[in-house]
């Protein structure tokens, strides 16, 4: 309690814990529209909706979790001034508002989740399940203390999840998205251009004489920002982890092998096949159907014939015991490609089965997946031993021990670095390679100060423990500092300058009747071309602003863009446009069509939400609200 007393005494900003529940309904909400009155808050709550208050700690707490989730996903801190310039703030603070709002619906609607149910989402959650790929109490128990929630706390949010899911599932059953809407993205998604194209670079720009003394200082003057020294900070860090300290733990084949085979089934590829069935009353109209196709009618017309969707017939790309139908699936899984079968008597008709592509099965060996087996029998046997080592370590920072003090003592290996910028780069430019992917430790150290006792980061079921030790003010450098960047960058300029100049030349001469072919001659240069690309192609040797350059280009039209950095331009000429047919059972059609329902589905609901935030009355301490996120500072 001493530690967070003086934590909160030096360092308002507080540590980030990781509350939120897994799995929450996550709700796009593009637009801030919640009224900011503030009346009647005391300085712990930071929002209320109806009867629910939302405090500072709390959603502080889902505030800092997702920093860290997004931190993890780029593979770099993600500051508070980064996040509220993408507006993360606002979006946080509306998803939670919205999750609360649900929340008093349900109570009003008298909504209810039995035990029974509650009990059967924890038991197929893949986060408590072991090795043997079923539930253990142990890992349970274990994961939401680490989370920061005790047993009932826990099944208390997953009931509220649940019945959030039930309001959502509801507001959005049925929603389709019209077919003029997928026809016309798939069309814009699917056009094709090609185009022919030369590349100028140093070559053409001709000859850069050096600067003299004069003109360097003056372009140095003009762009001194760019090469201003960032504030560095030197900090130490341990961390425990699972992961971490199974690095430190061996495992014998005979506990790896028992493992693999206790999990054969789950870790080899199962065959999968691309299968059709279409379901008829009787086995007499399903024989005459199969006689049909057999005389030449396609099994996709017979369904057109029998006012059939595509969805109501194709089952996909699947494995057969994704089939719920035993009888279909051993149908299914017995003929060749291209095979329809004979009238299968199924749970619910009789069937014909239609058989596609199909894509074999993997099978397992355990030399493959030796080296991961051992990897995750380390980590979990180590769960246990962070709880101990974090009690340790927390004894020791306690006692006044700094973090390699403490660190040394208990036999861990801390990490020093000597300075390190906000972005996470040392003063060589280069990135610092001994941060685990998806640690905060930088932006928080930041945060910190020095000789400020922090509190520990949770970071992969486990604690990073950190101390700032130095701090570089950050300082306009000298020009002998940096001569030879500045130099470089004065160069890369006058070469994109003057590329850019013979670009717009040669566009001039193209648009009056000049070809491609007399321009590269003219400049040492030859031509090239890239066909049918879409997009979001990516081209071997075309810079990606070719692509985009030529999809706001008519056809035979001609271009300039810059290539890849300053020191390259691209003249271009778009020679053909294409859009190929809609195909309405294509695998791109269907996930666009997925992609769309769901942004029904968020729509739908943010304005389900906004209509029950503005009945049940909601209001924000702004005060608060720029505390918790950083504002303030």
């Amino acid at each position: 309690m001493l530690r967070g007393m003086r934590k909160a005494s030096s360092n308002w900003l507080g540590k980030i814990i990781m509350a939120t529940v897994m799995g929450v309904l996550i709700v796009s909400f593009g637009v801030w529209g919640i009224a900011d009155i503030f009346r009647g808050f005391g300085q712990s709550t930071l929002a209320k909706i109806g009867r629910t208050e939302i405090s500072a700690e709390l959603f502080r707490q889902i505030y800092n979790d997702k920093l860290q989730q997004l931190g993890r996903q780029f593979g770099r801190p993600l500051t508070m001034d980064q996040a509220r310039a993408f507006g993360l703030d606002r979006q946080v603070l509306q998803q939670t508002i919205a999750e609360a709002a649900l929340d008093e619906e349900a109570r009003r609607m008298g909504l209810g989740q039995s035990d029974a149910e509650v009990m059967r989402t924890i038991y197929n959650d893949p986060n408590f399940k072991g090795l043997n790929g079923t539930f253990e109490p142990a890992r349970f128990q274990s994961t939401i203390r680490q989370f920061g929630y005790t047993e009932q706390r826990y099944l208390a949010e997953r009931r509220r999840v649940g019945l959030r899911r039930q309001i959502a599932g509801t507001i959005s059953a049925g929603l389709e998205p019209p077919k003029v809407l997928i026809d016309a993205l798939t069309r814009f998604q699917n056009e094709q251009r090609s185009v022919e194209y030369i590349k100028l670079d140093t070559a053409q720009a001709g000859q850069i004489d050096p600067p003299s003394p004069e003109t360097l200082a003056a372009y140095f003057d003009e762009h001194k920002t760019q090469f201003r020294a960032p504030e560095y900070r030197k900090l130490s860090f341990v961390v425990i982890n699972p992961e971490e300290i199974g690095k430190w733990t061996d495992v014998s084949d005979e506990d790896a092998k028992k493992a693999f085979e206790q999990r054969r089934d789950k870790l080899g590829t199962p065959e999968r096949r691309e299968v059709s069935q279409m379901v008829f009353p009787n086995a007499e109209e399903a024989l005459a159907a199969r006689g049909r196709i057999t005389s030449g009618l396609s099994f996709d017309d017979l369904a057109k014939e029998r006012n059939l969707n595509v969805s109501d017939v194709d089952l996909g790309m699947i494995a057969k015991s994704a089939i719920i139908d035993p009888a279909v699936a051993e149908a299914a899984f017995s003929l060749p490609s291209g095979e329809v079968s004979q009238p299968v008597q199924g749970q619910f008709g009789v069937a014909l089965v239609k058989i596609g592509k199909i894509e074999p099965g993997v099978t397992p060996t355990y030399e493959s997946f030796a080296a991961q087996l051992k990897k995750e029998i380390a980590t979990e046997r180590a769960r246990a031993k962070v709880a101990e080592l974090h009690n340790k370590m927390e004894d020791e920072r306690g006692g006044g021990a700094s973090v390699v003090e403490a660190a040394q003592k208990l036999g861990l290996a801390a990490v020093t670095i000597d300075a390190v910028d906000r972005s996470g780069r040392m003063p060589n430019g280069q990135l610092v390679a001994n941060i685990p992917r998806g640690l905060d430790v930088v932006s928080q150290a930041f945060n910190s100060d020095v000789g400020v006792d922090n509190d520990p980061i949770q970071f992969g079921g486990g604690y990073v423990w950190y101390d700032v030790l130095g701090i570089t003010p950050s300082r306009e450098r000298a020009l002998d500092e940096v001569r030879d960047q500045v130099e470089a960058r004065w160069r890369d300029d006058q070469i994109s300058t003057k590329l850019r100049a013979k670009a717009t030349e040669m566009v001039e001469k193209l648009e009056h009747g000049g070809t491609l072919a007399e321009e590269a001659a003219a400049v040492g240069s030859k031509v090239e071309t890239a066909a049918g690309f879409r997009r979001d192609a990516s081209l071997p040797g075309v810079p990606a602003s070719v692509v985009t350059a030529a999809f706001r280009t008519a056809k035979d039209g001609v271009g300039q863009t810059p290539g890849a950095g300053g020191s390259e331009w691209i003249v271009f000429r778009v020679t053909d446009i294409s859009v190929p047919p809609v195909d309405a059972a294509s695998d791109d059609v269907k996930k666009l069509k997925e992609t769309l329902v769901r942004g029904l589905t968020d729509e739908q609901l943010a304005q389900y939400v906004t209509k029950l935030e503005s009945e049940i009355g909601t209001t924000i301490n702004q005060a608060a609200f720029a505390q918790v996120t950083g504002a303030n500072n």
